[in-house]
């Protein structure tokens, strides 16, 4: 099992490296909450990679499942719907968050499994690994890296990898 640990100063630590990462603008959080902008402390499986085809010149290298992304893709962040933190198909009648985006931020995301199995109405959604803005600005709850050293990480990746994220 490989490990991917988060601290609450903003670094990831795996393969023996240590690199920057941004953290939700809530800080880390045992108690995420849908829109709190917090990152969640806990242990979380790697589901799968989506990547956007269009801006990468072949499938990144990794043990996880991939996907491209598509012009129609969503993830449904209303915990008020059925399909609440699940990938939904644009248009949508619920809340939700595009995939297919015009910045750089998600050309590669890692869906976690964070608040997915079961899913509680409200715990959090949408909380993946992607690439990081200029300055590693804060994100909404997510954990994000600059593309290479994402690119890196999905190398040693699988379907045992964890990401540990902690509060200390």
């Amino acid at each position: 099992m490989i490990v991917w640990r988060v601290d609450p100063e903003g670094y990831l630590e795996a393969g023996g490296r240590r690199l920057r990462c941004a953290i939700g603008k809530g800080g880390i959080r045992a108690d995420k909450r849908e829109g709190d902008g917090a990152t969640p402390v806990g242990r979380f499986a790697l589901r799968r990679l989506l990547y956007r085809a269009d801006r990468l010149a072949s499938v990144p290298a990794t043990g996880l499942p991939t996907t491209a992304i598509a012009r129609d893709d969503g993830w449904c962040d209303d915990p008020e719907a059925p399909d609440y933190n699940r990938p939904v198909r644009l248009p949508h009648p619920a809340r939700h968050e595009r995939m297919w985006r015009e910045d750089a931020l998600y050309d590669l995301v890692v869906v976690i499994g964070h608040n997915d199995d079961p899913v509680e109405p409200g715990a959090g959604s949408a909380v993946f690994v992607h690439v990081a803005r200029d300055g590693y600005d804060p994100t909404e709850g997510c954990v994000a890296l600059s593309r290479p050293d994402l690119l890196w990480l999905l190398e040693q990746a699988g379907l045992s990898t964890i990401l540990q994220v902690d509060s200390r």
